[in-house]
């Protein structure tokens, strides 16, 4: 692992960061996440998704040092945290992912943000706090239905989908509903392919506009 992590380190171009980087990402190791966090600064967008799939892949080893390294005046060395914290799914992103989803200026970051709020892992957490995120997160992607690109509106339908199982609150269901049925009448920008995702996402949460079942 010494060794990869200082391929990364020499790393002296584009392409030996890149070679490097994919090589540490494939070890898959903790010991590799505080390097991988590293390139995540670095201006090389290849060697950044490298560094995102592997955190990924290290998975909830790798949060406590995404969390503790995000870097407040490099925008993208941030953006391509909350991609790898999306992916992950690890609780501990939640307010990250809440704050990117509503503020961040990069569609594609947005879009992250709420694809991975959908799909947070809570399976060990007491009821009482995995209904308090599920609510959280659901409040935060229904924020999200008003997103000026539609590829974060596309994100938000998904996020809502995959969030639907963990709803326990009739409430919470209406509410999920709801904004499935408004971004199903999207007008906006790419209106057609927002409306058919949130079309096909009512038929599989089991919900049809106005209740009434599709065929």
């Amino acid at each position: 692992m010494a060794g990869l992590i200082e391929a990364v380190q020499r790393a002296d171009t584009a392409l030996t960061l890149l070679q490097a980087t994919q090589a540490l990402a494939a070890a898959a190791h903790p010991q590799a996440a505080a390097c991988l966090v590293d390139v995540l600064g670095f201006n090389n967008p290849g060697a950044a998704v490298a560094a995102v799939d592997g955190l990924i892949a290290i998975g909830e080893p790798a949060v406590a040092t995404i969390l503790a390294n995000i870097d407040g005046t490099n925008y993208g060395a941030r953006a391509w945290a909350v991609r790898a914290l999306a992916g992950i799914g690890d609780v501990r992103g939640l307010e990250v992912l809440e704050e990117a989803l509503a503020h961040d200026i990069g569609p594609s970051v947005r879009r992250a943000a709420a694809r991975g709020l959908g799909q947070l892992r809570l399976e060990a957490l007491e009821r009482s706090q995995r209904e308090c995120v599920v609510g959280r997160c659901l409040q935060a992607l229904v924020q999200g239905c008003g997103d000026d690109e539609w590829v974060v509106r596309y994100a938000v339908v998904v996020g809502l989908e995959f969030l639907a199982p963990q709803l326990q609150e009739q409430l919470e269901r209406q509410q999920l509903l709801a904004a499935l049925r408004g971004l199903e009448a999207d007008s906006g920008q790419e209106a057609s392919v927002v409306q058919l995702r949130a079309a096909l996402a009512l038929r599989r949460v089991g919900a049809a506009p106005e209740g009434r079942p599709h065929g």
